[in-house]
């Protein structure tokens, strides 16, 4: 047994030094839990932004002009002035995202209790952009009614009175949610990568002959992959929270970063055990990638970190649940953005553990067959 762990120890020593020798891979690290990060989660919104916006006032009244006023940045433009023949014509030239059509006798028929219809023209091309920018457009027009109507004195108090509380990101910046699923989306990626692209450089530098008459086992040279190139990543991950995500982009987490780490270590079993198994079917580099990436896009987008889960169909649901990046997304959301301790995600930090030993398994028996027929 101690003899097993020396050689898994000197095994992923030697698997370190090839990879601080590949400065492509050391850029790709750094540059992944570094720019990659701040790059999203600066540039990639969700909330509302400079919304280009027209008006096509036919009425001409106080109210009218009070809910063109509404309109400030930085969430919209300042709103542009048009005819009401020029609507048509302006959307499909695609020059305002929203055009708000105000129609004749509008604060009238308000003051006499008549509901008029107030158009608001969406492009929905952009579809965050056209369902964010429509909830705050139909926010405004009402506020700005109500405190039209209440100053007249003409209709008493509404029953009812929404208070809305905002948890975990009071502030709703998109920057705290991209910049997090930024990291979890590369932590998917890299460990793939690196666990992959470590048994193809073995086979295209002509390694793997020299590991077949080493008095090593296949298993032992696959935990030596594993934890090596998961302390890389786990390094960088550990960094990236703490400079770039906390520190440049200021961004609150509520959890423990250590908890997260352990986590962390245990989808990194899983995912290096599946880049193992992929490239055990690549003669190469390229092959690899070609296998990786349709993975990597499909554990990414199916997570629940870029849509909920719980949107999607009953039976993606159910297959999602075999892959470990569905799990360790939940696990990440409730250490980083909810503050959850060890007795809250036990669960998936279980699931996790035995998605990577199902894996890991399945791995050995593919790299025992790779060396065999290599020998």
């Amino acid at each position: 047994m101690g003899r097993s762990f020396k050689n898994i120890y000197r095994l992923g020593l030697k698997e370190l030094n090839s990879l601080r020798r590949d400065p492509v891979l050391i850029f790709l690290i750094i540059f992944t839990f570094t720019f990659a990060i701040y790059s999203v989660a600066t540039g990639v919104q969700t909330e509302l932004r400079n919304a280009s916006i027209a008006i096509a006032d036919e009425d001409q009244s106080e109210l009218s002009r009070q809910i063109r006023a509404s309109f400030l940045k930085p969430y919209f433009k300042q709103p542009a002035l048009i005819g009401l023949e020029e609507i048509d014509r302006s959307m499909d030239a695609s020059r305002y995202a929203f055009v708000i059509d105000i129609p004749p006798d509008f604060q009238a028929d308000i003051m006499a209790q008549r509901k008029p219809t107030l158009q608001v023209n969406v492009d929905a091309t952009a579809m965050t952009l056209a369902g964010n920018g429509a909830a705050y457009i139909q926010t405004i027009i009402n506020r700005e009614i109500g405190e039209f109507v209440r100053k007249s004195g003409t209709n008493s108090k509404p029953a009812v009175t929404i208070s809305m509380r905002t948890r975990f990101n009071p502030n709703l910046e998109s920057s705290w949610f991209m910049a997090v699923m930024q990291v979890v989306s590369n932590i998917t990626m890299l460990s793939l990568i690196l666990s992959g692209a470590a048994v193809i450089r073995e086979r295209e530098r002509g390694t793997i002959e020299h590991l077949l008459v080493m008095p090593v086992t296949p298993g032992e040279i696959m935990l030596a992959k594993i934890w090596a190139n998961g302390l890389a990543i786990i390094l960088a991950v550990t960094l990236s929270l703490y400079v770039v995500v906390q520190g440049v982009l200021a961004v609150h987490i509520s959890g423990s970063i250590p908890l997260f780490i352990v986590g962390t270590s245990l989808f990194l079993y899983a995912m290096t055990a599946l880049g193992i198994v992929l490239s055990t079917y690549a003669k190469s580099m390229p092959q690899f990638a070609l296998l990786a990436i349709p993975f990597f896009v499909v554990m990414n987008m199916l997570s629940g970190g870029t849509s909920p889960l719980e949107g999607m169909p009953k039976f993606l649901q159910i297959i999602m649940q075999a892959s470990p990046s569905t799990h360790f997304t939940s696990f990440a959301q409730s250490v980083l953005f909810r503050g959850a301790g060890v007795d809250v995600v036990w669960p998936q930090m279980l699931i996790m553990l035995a998605i990577g030993t199902v894996l890991f398994l399945i791995a050995l028996a593919r790299f025992r067959s790779t060396m065999s027929a290599s020998g």
